[in-house]
């Protein structure tokens, strides 16, 4: 949008009263400077002309395959250089959070895990997590449901970094990146449609557990997807890392220092690109994740080119991850995947059918035709719900765009009394202005994907 011609400046536009709220100052060279404090763009830009300044600003996008009417970013330029850049969010607000306080506790994971829905496992995760600490069962939940979380997660890491190789390289004009990427990912999605029942949106883990074992021939499944992913991962490295034009492009780009991530809250493979190893998983660990062997790779380099790197170096991570998840459930006996206490336990024995992951057929039989008691005890618990003791808690998980972190609030009810996600789409995408000021609107493009948002965590 330009300003258009400019009028009279005004003598000393201090003195004049303003229609709106921003900030005016004289710097040193007498050219005024317009602070932005969530106002409107037009009255800024209406202000400057009025001041007898000229400026451009332009809303940019779509710049990102998922951010189609989502992300709004208005930018200030001059010529090819941003001069100043606002993320606008809000666009896809789901009222996820106020919904899951009409919920019982089970059906919240239902709620939470279409929040980020490239990563819903690590939501599930985080807020079953939770509900466990306020019921006092976390040592309860049996170890074989415990490593299978571990395998989802780090199963669903993957696929994410591998969604944000592939959407970046779509972005850059790079469309063999991409199918390369979704194709490695649709290997592993194929994985959690055999376990879950369904490709993404699971709530297959559930509050004491996860829905069901893995079914059989599992684990043979999971390592030959693996070997795929393995070939993939390698084309990808390939095609990008030995790339001279990508190299020009994200080198330099979007440099985000660790004062800068301090300062903002940024955390996950941004903050790590900074130097510092600070991960969940091995500063406040959860699901045993402290008896597996892996290693947090970081760099120094704090740009566009270290974050893509560090993800591809997370992905490989992962995978001696789930290598070790799947040598423990082949050694470890069949057993339970869901806490003993029945007060607890969702009553229903799922099982995979044509149509997708519902009640088998023997559990309906038990519950319909043979015990009175059982059904009794499935309608209550589904309808109503187990209570939860009053008080809150705030557990965190490594997600793979940072730190997720679930604030839960119990009234002693069959229902949260308040959930609220730390979502690291959401406190990560405050960077966008530190990243793309002074640079070229090109440069926009690339630091926006490198930050990798997912604006259902943002908005929620």
């Amino acid at each position: 949008m330009t300003a258009g011609p400019a009028p009279t400046p005004r003598a000393t536009p201090h003195a004049s009263p303003r229609s709106t709220g921003h900030v005016v100052d004289d710097d040193t060279t007498g050219v005024p400077t317009f602070e932005a404090s969530g106002g409107d763009w037009s009255d800024i830009a209406a202000e400057a002309a009025a001041l007898g300044e000229e400026r451009i600003v332009v809303n940019m996008g779509p710049q990102h395959p998922s951010t189609h009417g989502v992300l709004r970013l208005m930018l200030e330029i001059e010529g090819e250089t941003v001069t100043e850049a606002r993320a606008g969010i809000g666009y896809l607000h789901t009222g996820i959070e106020k919904n899951m306080e009409h919920r019982t506790w089970t059906q919240g994971v239902t709620f939470c895990t279409r929040m980020d829905y490239v990563a819903p496992l690590f939501q599930e995760a985080a807020y079953c997590l939770a509900v466990e600490k306020l019921l006092g069962i976390t040592d309860d939940v049996p170890e074989r449901a415990t490593v299978i979380r571990v395998l989802m997660m780090e199963l669903n890491r993957i696929t994410s970094h591998l969604v944000c190789l592939a959407t970046g390289g779509n972005e850059l004009g790079a469309t063999t990146v991409m199918t390369v990427g979704f194709t490695a990912r649709e290997e592993i999605l194929k994985v959690f449609e055999l376990i879950s029942g369904l490709r993404m949106n699971h709530a297959y883990i559930r509050p004491g557990g996860v829905a069901q074992d893995v079914p059989p021939g599992a684990v043979d499944s999971v390592r030959e997807a693996l070997v795929q992913v393995r070939h993939y991962l390698r084309q990808l490295e390939d095609i990008m890392l030995a790339n001279p034009i990508l190299q020009a492009r994200l080198k330099d780009v979007g440099t985000l220092s660790l004062a800068g991530c301090m300062a903002l809250g940024v955390t996950g493979p941004v903050l790590r690109s900074t130097g510092l190893p600070y991960d969940v998983r091995k500063a406040a660990p959860y699901c045993g994740y402290e008896t597996y062997d892996f290693d947090v790779p970081v760099d120094d380099g704090a740009d566009c080119w270290s974050r893509l790197v560090l993800r591809l170096e997370e992905c490989y991570q992962s995978m001696r991850i789930v290598d070790q998840c799947l040598d423990r459930l082949a050694a470890m006996p069949a057993g339970p995947v869901m806490v003993a206490d029945k007060k607890v336990a969702w009553p229903a024995q799922l099982a995979i059918g044509t149509d997708g992951m519902g009640n088998s057929l023997d559990h309906i039989r038990e519950i319909m035709g043979t015990s009175m008691e059982a059904l009794i005890h499935h309608f209550k618990l589904v309808t109503e719900g187990f209570r939860v003791p009053a008080g809150q808690v705030f557990q965190t998980v490594e997600h793979p765009r940072g730190e997720l972190g679930v604030h839960l609030v119990s009234d002693g009810g069959t229902r949260p009394y308040r959930a609220h996600f730390r979502d690291p789409s959401f406190n990560n995408l405050q960077a966008v202005s530190m990243m793309c000021e002074g640079g070229q609107v090109a440069d926009v493009v690339v630091a926006v994907a490198s930050l990798d948002p997912v604006l259902g965590g943002v908005d929620r």
